[in-house]
Protein backbone atom coordinates (compact mmCIF):
# COMPACT_ATOMS: atom_id res chain seq x y z
CA UNK A 1 0.00 0.00 0.00
CA UNK A 2 1.44 3.43 -1.00
CA UNK A 3 1.42 6.12 1.77
CA UNK A 4 1.13 9.30 -0.58
CA UNK A 5 -2.22 10.82 -1.38
CA UNK A 6 -3.98 13.44 -2.97
CA UNK A 7 -6.99 13.09 -0.05
CA UNK A 8 -7.66 11.12 2.95
CA UNK A 9 -10.66 11.34 5.03
CA UNK A 10 -10.42 10.45 8.81
CA UNK A 11 -13.77 8.57 9.84
CA UNK A 12 -16.08 6.14 7.46
CA UNK A 13 -19.58 7.13 8.99
CA UNK A 14 -21.88 8.40 5.87
CA UNK A 15 -19.85 11.77 5.84
CA UNK A 16 -16.80 10.12 5.65
CA UNK A 17 -17.36 7.29 3.02
CA UNK A 18 -19.30 9.43 0.71
CA UNK A 19 -16.73 12.20 0.72
CA UNK A 20 -14.30 9.59 -0.33
CA UNK A 21 -16.29 8.05 -3.00
CA UNK A 22 -17.19 11.67 -4.68
CA UNK A 23 -13.10 12.34 -4.06
CA UNK A 24 -12.42 9.30 -6.24
CA UNK A 25 -15.02 9.83 -8.66
CA UNK A 26 -13.27 12.93 -9.41
CA UNK A 27 -9.89 11.38 -10.31
CA UNK A 28 -8.21 11.67 -6.34
CA UNK A 29 -5.95 8.92 -4.87
CA UNK A 30 -8.17 8.57 -2.07
CA UNK A 31 -7.34 7.06 1.24
CA UNK A 32 -10.17 6.45 4.31
CA UNK A 33 -9.17 5.77 7.72
CA UNK A 34 -10.94 3.54 10.22
CA UNK A 35 -9.99 3.02 13.81
CA UNK A 36 -12.67 0.33 13.82
CA UNK A 37 -12.12 -3.08 12.22
CA UNK A 38 -15.60 -1.76 9.95
CA UNK A 39 -16.54 1.02 7.84
CA UNK A 40 -19.84 2.97 8.38
CA UNK A 41 -19.29 4.59 11.80
CA UNK A 42 -21.82 5.18 14.18
CA UNK A 43 -25.09 5.33 11.68
CA UNK A 44 -24.27 1.74 10.21
CA UNK A 45 -23.33 0.00 13.07
CA UNK A 46 -24.87 1.68 16.74
CA UNK A 47 -27.12 4.20 14.83
CA UNK A 48 -29.31 4.54 11.91
CA UNK A 49 -29.46 0.74 10.46
CA UNK A 50 -30.00 -0.82 13.37
CA UNK A 51 -32.41 1.58 15.12
CA UNK A 52 -34.43 1.09 12.47
CA UNK A 53 -34.06 -2.74 12.16
CA UNK A 54 -35.44 -3.12 15.44
CA UNK A 55 -38.04 -0.16 14.60
CA UNK A 56 -39.53 -1.61 11.98
CA UNK A 57 -39.43 -5.32 13.65
CA UNK A 58 -40.86 -4.29 16.49
CA UNK A 59 -43.91 -2.42 14.48
CA UNK A 60 -44.53 -5.38 12.96
CA UNK A 61 -45.35 -7.15 16.02
CA UNK A 62 -47.10 -4.13 17.29
CA UNK A 63 -49.12 -4.33 14.53
CA UNK A 64 -49.82 -8.08 14.71
CA UNK A 65 -50.61 -7.24 18.39
CA UNK A 66 -52.97 -4.32 18.08
CA UNK A 67 -54.88 -4.32 14.64
CA UNK A 68 -54.58 -8.11 12.89
CA UNK A 69 -57.96 -8.67 14.58
CA UNK A 70 -59.55 -6.05 13.05
CA UNK A 71 -58.29 -6.58 9.29
CA UNK A 72 -59.46 -10.31 9.90
CA UNK A 73 -56.59 -11.88 10.39
CA UNK A 74 -56.84 -14.14 13.55
CA UNK A 75 -52.69 -15.52 15.34
CA UNK A 76 -53.05 -17.51 18.35
CA UNK A 77 -49.95 -17.01 20.43
CA UNK A 78 -48.10 -14.27 19.10
CA UNK A 79 -44.70 -13.57 20.75
CA UNK A 80 -41.51 -11.50 20.57
CA UNK A 81 -38.54 -14.31 19.42
CA UNK A 82 -36.13 -11.58 20.81
CA UNK A 83 -33.19 -13.52 20.10
CA UNK A 84 -34.19 -13.47 16.23
CA UNK A 85 -34.96 -10.04 16.31
CA UNK A 86 -31.42 -9.07 17.41
CA UNK A 87 -30.53 -11.75 14.70
CA UNK A 88 -32.12 -9.97 12.06
CA UNK A 89 -30.92 -6.57 13.07
CA UNK A 90 -26.92 -7.66 12.94
CA UNK A 91 -27.63 -9.68 9.44
CA UNK A 92 -29.08 -6.01 8.20
CA UNK A 93 -25.98 -4.53 9.70
CA UNK A 94 -23.46 -6.68 7.72
CA UNK A 95 -25.43 -6.48 4.62
CA UNK A 96 -24.59 -2.48 4.78
CA UNK A 97 -21.20 -2.74 5.69
CA UNK A 98 -20.49 -5.19 2.88
CA UNK A 99 -22.17 -2.76 0.28
CA UNK A 100 -19.73 0.05 1.69
CA UNK A 101 -16.19 -2.93 1.51
CA UNK A 102 -17.90 -3.03 -2.29
CA UNK A 103 -18.30 0.94 -3.11
CA UNK A 104 -14.66 0.77 -1.67
CA UNK A 105 -13.23 -1.50 -3.85
CA UNK A 106 -15.54 -0.38 -6.88
CA UNK A 107 -13.75 3.16 -6.62
CA UNK A 108 -10.28 1.83 -5.63
CA UNK A 109 -10.50 3.67 -2.25
CA UNK A 110 -7.88 2.18 0.06
CA UNK A 111 -9.09 1.26 3.53
CA UNK A 112 -6.44 1.74 6.45
CA UNK A 113 -7.25 0.40 9.92
CA UNK A 114 -6.31 2.34 12.98
CA UNK A 115 -6.32 5.37 14.52
CA UNK A 116 -5.00 8.72 13.00
CA UNK A 117 -3.37 11.91 14.73
CA UNK A 118 -2.04 14.83 12.89
CA UNK A 119 1.90 15.08 12.56
CA UNK A 120 1.41 18.42 11.05
CA UNK A 121 -1.17 19.43 8.23
CA UNK A 122 0.87 16.95 4.96
CA UNK A 123 1.01 13.91 7.46
CA UNK A 124 -0.80 11.30 9.79
CA UNK A 125 0.31 8.89 12.04
CA UNK A 126 -1.57 5.85 12.01
CA UNK A 127 -1.87 3.38 14.79
CA UNK A 128 -3.17 0.01 13.38
CA UNK A 129 -4.68 -2.34 15.11
CA UNK A 130 -1.88 -5.03 15.05
CA UNK A 131 -0.04 -2.40 17.28
CA UNK A 132 2.14 -0.89 13.77
CA UNK A 133 2.38 2.88 13.33
CA UNK A 134 1.92 3.74 9.31
CA UNK A 135 3.23 7.30 8.65
CA UNK A 136 0.38 8.67 5.39
CA UNK A 137 1.15 11.70 3.48
CA UNK A 138 -2.14 13.94 1.59
CA UNK A 139 -2.44 16.69 -0.13
CA UNK A 140 -5.34 17.21 1.84
CA UNK A 141 -7.45 15.80 4.85
CA UNK A 142 -11.11 15.54 5.58
CA UNK A 143 -12.00 14.94 9.42
CA UNK A 144 -15.22 12.97 9.58
CA UNK A 145 -14.62 11.39 13.09
CA UNK A 146 -18.53 11.73 14.07
CA UNK A 147 -19.53 12.03 17.14
CA UNK A 148 -20.25 10.28 20.66
CA UNK A 149 -23.26 10.16 23.31
CA UNK A 150 -23.29 13.05 26.08
CA UNK A 151 -24.26 12.89 29.49
CA UNK A 152 -25.11 15.25 32.17
CA UNK A 153 -24.16 15.99 35.33
CA UNK A 154 -24.81 13.18 37.93
CA UNK A 155 -24.70 9.83 35.51
CA UNK A 156 -22.06 8.14 34.85
CA UNK A 157 -22.59 5.79 31.63
CA UNK A 158 -21.26 1.77 33.03
CA UNK A 159 -22.38 0.63 30.04
CA UNK A 160 -23.72 -2.17 32.37
CA UNK A 161 -27.72 -1.02 33.72
CA UNK A 162 -26.92 2.82 32.77
CA UNK A 163 -26.24 2.37 29.50
CA UNK A 164 -26.63 4.68 25.87
CA UNK A 165 -28.54 3.63 22.61
CA UNK A 166 -25.28 1.46 21.62
CA UNK A 167 -25.95 -1.13 24.60
CA UNK A 168 -29.74 -0.12 24.38
CA UNK A 169 -29.41 -1.28 20.59
CA UNK A 170 -27.52 -4.89 21.45
CA UNK A 171 -29.56 -6.06 25.09
CA UNK A 172 -29.52 -9.91 25.24
CA UNK A 173 -33.02 -9.90 26.83
CA UNK A 174 -36.29 -8.09 27.07
CA UNK A 175 -35.97 -5.77 30.32
CA UNK A 176 -39.37 -5.50 32.29
CA UNK A 177 -38.62 -1.71 33.07
CA UNK A 178 -36.79 0.97 31.20
CA UNK A 179 -36.75 4.76 32.00
CA UNK A 180 -35.09 6.79 29.12
CA UNK A 181 -33.22 10.40 29.93
CA UNK A 182 -33.94 12.50 27.19
CA UNK A 183 -37.37 12.95 24.70
CA UNK A 184 -35.12 13.79 21.94
CA UNK A 185 -35.03 11.74 18.68
CA UNK A 186 -33.05 8.94 20.22
CA UNK A 187 -35.05 8.57 22.94
CA UNK A 188 -38.63 8.71 21.52
CA UNK A 189 -37.32 5.88 18.86
CA UNK A 190 -35.88 3.76 21.55
CA UNK A 191 -38.68 4.38 23.85
CA UNK A 192 -41.09 3.05 20.47
CA UNK A 193 -38.77 0.08 20.10
CA UNK A 194 -38.96 -1.34 23.73
CA UNK A 195 -42.67 0.03 24.71
CA UNK A 196 -44.12 -2.03 21.27
CA UNK A 197 -42.37 -5.21 22.70
CA UNK A 198 -44.11 -4.77 26.50
CA UNK A 199 -41.35 -3.06 28.13
CA UNK A 200 -42.65 -0.41 30.90
CA UNK A 201 -40.89 2.81 29.37
CA UNK A 202 -40.49 5.78 31.36
CA UNK A 203 -39.27 9.13 29.49
CA UNK A 204 -37.71 11.87 31.79
CA UNK A 205 -37.45 15.15 30.05
CA UNK A 206 -36.09 18.29 30.99
CA UNK A 207 -37.39 20.79 28.59
CA UNK A 208 -41.50 21.30 28.46
CA UNK A 209 -41.76 18.89 24.94
CA UNK A 210 -40.82 15.56 23.35
CA UNK A 211 -38.64 16.10 20.59
CA UNK A 212 -38.06 20.04 21.21
CA UNK A 213 -35.83 21.03 18.45
CA UNK A 214 -39.20 20.73 16.26
CA UNK A 215 -42.53 22.76 16.35
CA UNK A 216 -44.28 22.31 19.05
CA UNK A 217 -46.83 20.72 17.53
CA UNK A 218 -45.28 17.40 16.30
CA UNK A 219 -43.70 16.94 19.70
CA UNK A 220 -47.41 17.56 21.61
CA UNK A 221 -49.11 14.95 18.99
CA UNK A 222 -46.20 12.55 19.59
CA UNK A 223 -46.81 12.95 23.79
CA UNK A 224 -50.10 11.93 22.51
CA UNK A 225 -49.59 8.47 20.53
CA UNK A 226 -46.43 7.48 22.42
CA UNK A 227 -49.07 8.05 25.46
CA UNK A 228 -51.30 5.56 24.15
CA UNK A 229 -49.03 2.81 23.43
CA UNK A 230 -48.41 2.75 27.28
CA UNK A 231 -45.29 4.88 27.27
CA UNK A 232 -45.09 7.73 30.48
CA UNK A 233 -44.10 10.79 29.24
CA UNK A 234 -42.76 13.32 31.88
CA UNK A 235 -42.28 16.48 30.96
CA UNK A 236 -39.81 19.25 32.56
CA UNK A 237 -38.12 16.73 34.85
CA UNK A 238 -34.73 17.26 36.00
CA UNK A 239 -32.87 14.11 36.57
CA UNK A 240 -30.12 14.52 39.66
CA UNK A 241 -28.23 10.69 39.51
CA UNK A 242 -28.71 7.49 38.58
CA UNK A 243 -27.08 4.63 40.52
CA UNK A 244 -26.05 0.88 39.36
CA UNK A 245 -27.81 -1.13 42.15
CA UNK A 246 -26.64 -4.46 40.66
CA UNK A 247 -29.58 -5.69 39.29
CA UNK A 248 -31.44 -2.07 38.71
CA UNK A 249 -30.94 1.47 38.71
CA UNK A 250 -32.26 4.28 41.06
CA UNK A 251 -32.78 7.40 39.07
CA UNK A 252 -33.57 11.00 41.46
CA UNK A 253 -35.05 13.43 39.66
CA UNK A 254 -36.92 16.38 40.68
CA UNK A 255 -40.93 16.81 39.04
CA UNK A 256 -42.21 20.25 37.80
CA UNK A 257 -43.76 20.36 41.18
CA UNK A 258 -40.72 20.50 42.76
CA UNK A 259 -40.95 16.84 44.49
CA UNK A 260 -37.66 14.96 45.13
CA UNK A 261 -38.51 11.38 43.56
CA UNK A 262 -36.75 8.04 43.01
CA UNK A 263 -37.62 5.62 40.27
CA UNK A 264 -36.42 1.99 40.02
CA UNK A 265 -35.98 0.14 36.61
CA UNK A 266 -34.01 -2.61 35.07
CA UNK A 267 -32.36 -0.73 32.72
CA UNK A 268 -31.61 4.23 32.53
CA UNK A 269 -31.06 4.92 28.96
CA UNK A 270 -29.47 8.08 28.53
CA UNK A 271 -30.35 9.98 25.65
CA UNK A 272 -29.16 13.25 26.42
CA UNK A 273 -28.00 13.68 22.64
CA UNK A 274 -23.95 13.70 21.24
CA UNK A 275 -21.18 15.73 21.10
CA UNK A 276 -18.16 16.01 18.92
CA UNK A 277 -15.07 13.36 18.31
CA UNK A 278 -12.03 14.48 18.17
CA UNK A 279 -10.00 12.43 20.96
CA UNK A 280 -6.38 11.54 19.76
CA UNK A 281 -6.50 13.57 16.42
CA UNK A 282 -3.48 15.40 17.33
CA UNK A 283 -5.58 18.86 17.02
CA UNK A 284 -2.50 20.59 18.94
CA UNK A 285 0.45 19.82 16.55
CA UNK A 286 -1.44 21.76 13.81
CA UNK A 287 -4.06 24.65 13.45
CA UNK A 288 -7.23 23.43 13.95
CA UNK A 289 -9.60 25.42 16.82
CA UNK A 290 -12.53 23.82 18.26
CA UNK A 291 -15.61 26.33 19.58
CA UNK A 292 -16.78 26.25 23.10
CA UNK A 293 -18.42 23.22 22.67
CA UNK A 294 -15.79 21.31 20.93
CA UNK A 295 -16.88 21.21 17.87
CA UNK A 296 -14.23 21.81 14.65
CA UNK A 297 -14.38 25.22 13.69
CA UNK A 298 -14.79 25.70 9.77
CA UNK A 299 -15.32 28.39 6.75
CA UNK A 300 -18.25 28.53 4.61
CA UNK A 301 -16.48 26.15 2.52
CA UNK A 302 -15.95 23.91 5.36
CA UNK A 303 -12.40 24.66 5.42
CA UNK A 304 -10.34 24.85 8.78
CA UNK A 305 -7.67 27.26 9.56
CA UNK A 306 -5.30 24.56 7.60
CA UNK A 307 -6.05 25.52 3.61
CA UNK A 308 -5.61 21.70 3.33
CA UNK A 309 -7.51 20.30 6.21
CA UNK A 310 -11.69 20.06 6.01
CA UNK A 311 -14.13 18.98 8.55
CA UNK A 312 -17.31 17.63 8.01
CA UNK A 313 -20.65 16.02 9.96
CA UNK A 314 -21.00 15.49 14.05
CA UNK A 315 -18.03 16.99 14.38
CA UNK A 316 -18.78 20.41 13.32
CA UNK A 317 -21.50 23.22 13.83
CA UNK A 318 -25.02 22.06 12.93
CA UNK A 319 -27.73 19.29 13.00
CA UNK A 320 -25.94 15.73 13.96
CA UNK A 321 -27.51 14.11 10.58
CA UNK A 322 -26.04 11.40 8.57
CA UNK A 323 -27.73 12.86 5.35
CA UNK A 324 -26.13 16.43 6.43
CA UNK A 325 -23.00 14.69 6.50
CA UNK A 326 -22.87 12.91 3.07
CA UNK A 327 -24.15 16.12 1.75
CA UNK A 328 -21.02 17.87 3.12
CA UNK A 329 -18.74 15.14 1.93
CA UNK A 330 -19.94 15.37 -1.55
CA UNK A 331 -19.78 19.36 -0.72
CA UNK A 332 -16.16 19.29 0.21
CA UNK A 333 -14.71 17.00 -2.56
CA UNK A 334 -16.17 19.11 -4.74
CA UNK A 335 -14.79 22.31 -3.64
CA UNK A 336 -11.12 20.94 -3.48
CA UNK A 337 -12.23 20.05 -7.28
CA UNK A 338 -12.62 23.76 -8.12
CA UNK A 339 -16.38 23.23 -8.13
CA UNK A 340 -18.60 25.45 -6.34
CA UNK A 341 -21.37 23.71 -4.76
CA UNK A 342 -23.91 24.97 -2.43
CA UNK A 343 -25.67 23.58 0.28
CA UNK A 344 -29.14 25.44 2.13
CA UNK A 345 -28.67 23.64 5.62
CA UNK A 346 -32.29 25.72 5.95
CA UNK A 347 -33.60 23.00 3.34
CA UNK A 348 -32.16 19.61 5.83
CA UNK A 349 -35.05 17.72 6.57
CA UNK A 350 -35.15 16.38 9.86
CA UNK A 351 -36.87 12.89 10.52
CA UNK A 352 -38.23 10.36 13.51
CA UNK A 353 -38.75 7.13 12.39
CA UNK A 354 -41.35 6.82 15.35
CA UNK A 355 -44.57 5.33 14.05
CA UNK A 356 -46.11 7.15 13.01
CA UNK A 357 -42.98 8.83 12.05
CA UNK A 358 -42.21 12.50 12.07
CA UNK A 359 -40.49 14.73 9.92
CA UNK A 360 -39.94 18.48 9.56
CA UNK A 361 -38.36 21.32 7.12
CA UNK A 362 -37.93 24.59 6.89
CA UNK A 363 -39.20 27.44 9.57
CA UNK A 364 -41.10 25.97 12.78
CA UNK A 365 -43.91 27.96 13.54
CA UNK A 366 -41.48 29.07 17.09
CA UNK A 367 -39.19 29.99 14.66
CA UNK A 368 -41.49 32.18 12.63
CA UNK A 369 -43.16 33.73 15.53
CA UNK A 370 -39.27 34.56 17.06
CA UNK A 371 -38.73 36.56 14.25
CA UNK A 372 -41.86 38.26 13.84
CA UNK A 373 -42.72 36.91 10.46
CA UNK A 374 -45.84 36.69 9.19
CA UNK A 375 -47.15 33.63 7.92
CA UNK A 376 -50.16 31.21 6.73
CA UNK A 377 -51.08 27.87 8.65
CA UNK A 378 -52.62 24.77 6.63
CA UNK A 379 -53.34 21.85 8.58
CA UNK A 380 -54.97 18.83 7.82
CA UNK A 381 -55.42 15.84 9.62
CA UNK A 382 -54.67 12.23 8.53
CA UNK A 383 -57.56 11.08 10.14
CA UNK A 384 -59.65 13.03 7.28
CA UNK A 385 -57.38 10.64 4.52
CA UNK A 386 -58.99 8.03 2.79
CA UNK A 387 -56.19 6.11 2.23
CA UNK A 388 -55.04 6.75 6.18
CA UNK A 389 -58.43 5.65 7.37
CA UNK A 390 -58.21 2.24 5.03
CA UNK A 391 -54.60 1.30 6.92
CA UNK A 392 -55.99 2.18 10.28
CA UNK A 393 -53.00 4.63 10.11
CA UNK A 394 -55.31 7.86 11.84
CA UNK A 395 -53.14 9.57 14.03
CA UNK A 396 -51.36 12.94 13.00
CA UNK A 397 -51.31 15.66 10.57
CA UNK A 398 -49.57 17.71 7.92
CA UNK A 399 -48.76 21.35 8.81
CA UNK A 400 -47.70 23.75 6.15
CA UNK A 401 -46.73 27.12 6.79
CA UNK A 402 -46.47 29.79 3.57
CA UNK A 403 -45.50 33.38 3.21
CA UNK A 404 -49.09 35.62 3.14
CA UNK A 405 -48.33 38.02 0.36
CA UNK A 406 -46.91 35.61 -1.94
CA UNK A 407 -47.52 32.04 -0.89
CA UNK A 408 -43.76 30.79 -0.71
CA UNK A 409 -43.55 27.58 1.61
CA UNK A 410 -42.09 28.80 4.65
CA UNK A 411 -42.17 24.74 6.40
CA UNK A 412 -43.31 21.39 6.20
CA UNK A 413 -44.59 19.59 9.29
CA UNK A 414 -45.58 15.99 8.97
CA UNK A 415 -46.64 13.28 12.21
CA UNK A 416 -48.18 10.61 10.16
CA UNK A 417 -47.44 7.09 8.04
CA UNK A 418 -45.22 7.83 5.97
CA UNK A 419 -43.75 10.91 6.91
CA UNK A 420 -40.13 10.17 6.29
CA UNK A 421 -40.61 9.58 3.05
CA UNK A 422 -43.52 12.41 1.94
CA UNK A 423 -40.93 15.19 3.51
CA UNK A 424 -38.95 14.50 0.20
CA UNK A 425 -41.66 16.60 -1.88
CA UNK A 426 -41.68 19.42 0.12
CA UNK A 427 -37.73 19.72 0.21
CA UNK A 428 -38.35 19.95 -3.56
CA UNK A 429 -40.70 22.16 -3.42
CA UNK A 430 -39.07 24.52 -1.11
CA UNK A 431 -35.68 24.12 -2.95
CA UNK A 432 -37.30 25.39 -6.09
CA UNK A 433 -38.70 28.17 -3.86
CA UNK A 434 -42.68 27.32 -4.78
CA UNK A 435 -45.66 28.77 -3.54
CA UNK A 436 -48.58 26.76 -2.05
CA UNK A 437 -50.60 27.52 -5.22
CA UNK A 438 -47.58 25.90 -6.85
CA UNK A 439 -47.93 22.70 -4.47
CA UNK A 440 -51.63 21.76 -5.48
CA UNK A 441 -51.36 22.76 -8.84
CA UNK A 442 -49.91 19.31 -9.77
CA UNK A 443 -51.46 16.03 -9.29
CA UNK A 444 -51.73 13.71 -6.39
CA UNK A 445 -52.22 10.13 -6.97
CA UNK A 446 -55.61 8.83 -5.34
CA UNK A 447 -55.98 7.43 -2.35
CA UNK A 448 -52.44 8.11 -1.04
CA UNK A 449 -51.00 9.60 2.14
CA UNK A 450 -49.61 12.25 -0.42
CA UNK A 451 -52.94 13.86 -0.86
CA UNK A 452 -52.51 14.99 3.11
CA UNK A 453 -49.97 17.36 1.76
CA UNK A 454 -52.08 18.80 -0.83
CA UNK A 455 -54.94 19.40 1.53
CA UNK A 456 -52.70 21.60 3.75
CA UNK A 457 -51.61 23.05 1.06
CA UNK A 458 -55.05 24.34 -0.30
CA UNK A 459 -55.98 25.41 3.59
CA UNK A 460 -53.27 27.38 3.41
CA UNK A 461 -53.41 28.87 0.55
CA UNK A 462 -57.13 29.93 1.51
CA UNK A 463 -59.00 27.76 -0.47
CA UNK A 464 -60.28 24.65 1.81
CA UNK A 465 -59.68 21.22 1.84
CA UNK A 466 -61.25 19.10 -0.91
CA UNK A 467 -60.86 15.83 -0.91
CA UNK A 468 -60.94 12.81 1.67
Amino acid sequence: MENNYDIVVIGSGPGGYVAAVRAAQLGYKTAIVEKYTVLGGTCTNVGCIPSKALLDSTEHYHTAHTKFESHGINIENLKINFEQLMKRKAGVVNQNISGLNYLMKKNKIDIIEGKASFVNNSEISVAKNDGEKLSVNSKYFIIATGSKPSTIKGIAIDKERIITSTEALKLTEIPNTMAIIGGGVIGVEMASIYARIGVKVTILEYADSLIPSMDKELGKELKKILSKDGVEILLKHKVQSAKNDGSSVTINYIDDKDNNIDLNVDYCLVAVGRKPYTDGLGLENINVRLDDKGRIETDSNLKTNENNIYAIGDVIAGPMLAHKAEEEGVFVAEVINGQKPHIDYKLIPSVVYTWPEVASVGFSEEQLKKENRTYRVGKFPFAASGRARAAMESDGFVKVLSDPHYGELLGVHVIGPRAADLIAQAVIGMHYETTDEDMIRISYAHPTYSEALKEAYLIASGQGAINL
